[in-house]
């Protein structure tokens, strides 16, 4: 070893069987494709004589979630006040740190503004807002596959400045979007998608799969380190318990996870369904306690899930945004083909920690998320924020 990760992009092609709804090869069989005119049956990818991932919107793209018109919504972009409270809910379903949903929303005459949400920063957890900027990237990019689903062609400004102040982006109308089997599949996947913290099935993730993750991470300007070599994974792994040690040794950082963790949040947090198992002595990773309920005996986590570093090219908050939406898709994706993920966050949020794996990725690459995938059991939904709640008083239009 020279000190850098090996093994990152994956080139073999290797026939899985059908091809799926994103354009990939999937393992084993499937169940009703979307139809022409975007609705859904029951989609199920099956590995042999088990199901091992579900996407079933069983409406079309604009009843996804649900409910009636929230007040203070209006039309905008070409849609319908309904048609806005939709893709608002859509966008709020993207992960984020202990799920604090740290994003609001303004809606202007002519644009979509996201902004973050500073009530929801977690200072000693995410110091440098890098994650809350990430998980409000992941939101834009569920906001756009929920425009394009709806036929709408979204033109993003990143950053946009005076032009919509304080704002992290502004999405307007670029024109119309002719929806195709791959959108159709991602905005199947939006309502579809978890954080899985439950131990995964000791069944390799296919070659095949993980070259679909690759590029969708690809496609967002971002790029996925699959950590395949076992020196490079046991060198990870150090970095998850080390930073691991040092956050448990800080009472802000516990104070911030209890707080957010537990039976009583409502709407947001990680609720005991939502929390996995409780961390044991004999884990191979180090995993965060969300105050899960006791470990049944003999339940242990899987001995080899596919674990992935997803990096940007440049650091920044411009970067977290763009490695934000790369993430989304990644994760989007990984549904699709009946994935689960949960996040391994420690890393990448303890700096001296972080500047050593973005070392040992070679030095030019930064990471932005450790992820670990596998095939999982179903688990619940997490709360949600309603609409109502994310919504920020317009302001003058320009």
């Amino acid at each position: 070893m020279d000190g850098r990760f090996v093994g990152a992009t994956v080139t073999a092609e290797e026939d899985m069987g059908t091809t799926g709804v994103a354009g990939v090869r999937v393992a084993g069989t499937r169940d009703e494709l979307p139809g022409p005119d975007g609705t859904f049956g029951r989609v199920a990818w099956r590995w042999p004589r088990r199901t091992v991932g579900v996407v079933r919107p069983d409406d079309p793209p604009g009843r996804w979630s649900g409910g009636g018109v929230v007040d203070g919504v209006k039309p905008v972009l070409g849609l319908t006040a309904q048609e806005v409270t939709e893709v608002l809910r859509a966008a709020a379903l993207a992960p984020s740190v202990h799920n604090t949903q740290p994003w609001r929303f303004r809606l202007a005459g002519d644009r979509v503004e996201l902004h973050a949400d500073p009530a929801r920063r977690l200072p000693a957890t995410d110091p440098e807002d890098r994650e809350l900027r990430l998980a409000c990237g992941a939101a834009l990019f569920n906001l756009r596959v929920a425009l394009q689903a709806r036929g709408v062609r979204p033109l993003v400004s990143l950053l946009p400045g005076s032009d919509a102040p304080g704002a992290l982006a502004a999405v307007r109308r670029g024109g119309t979007f002719q929806v195709d089997e791959q959108t159709r599949a991602l905005a199947a996947a939006v309502p579809a998608r978890r954080s899985n913290r439950k131990p995964f099935r000791d069944v390799a993730v296919p070659v095949g799969h993980r070259q679909a993750l690759v590029r969708a991470a690809e496609r967002e300007r971002s790029w996925l380190h699959v950590v395949g070599d076992p020196t490079d994974r046991a060198r990870l792994q150090e970095f998850v318990a080390r930073a691991h040690r040092i956050q448990s040794a800080d009472a802000d950082v516990r104070s911030e996870l209890a707080a957010w963790t537990g039976p009583d949040r409502d709407g947001d947090g990680v609720p005991p369904a939502s929390a996995g198992l409780r961390p044991a002595p004999q884990d191979e990773w180090a995993l965060r306690d969300f105050q899960a309920v006791e470990r049944p005996p003999g339940k242990d986590y899987e001995s080899d899930p596919l674990v992935v570093v997803l990096c940007s090219f440049y650091d920044g908050p411009l970067a977290d945004l763009q490695a934000g939406q790369a993430l989304q898709r990644v994760l989007l994706t990984a549904t699709t083909l009946g994935l689960s993920a949960s996040f391994l966050s420690q890393p990448v949020e303890v700096r001296p920690v972080r500047e050593e794996l973005r070392r040992a990725l070679g030095g030019t690459l930064v990471p932005q998320a450790v992820l670990r995938i596998g095939f999982g059991s179903p688990v619940p939904p997490a709360p949600r924020r309603p609409v109502a709640e994310l919504l920020l008083e317009p302001t003058t239009t320009r």
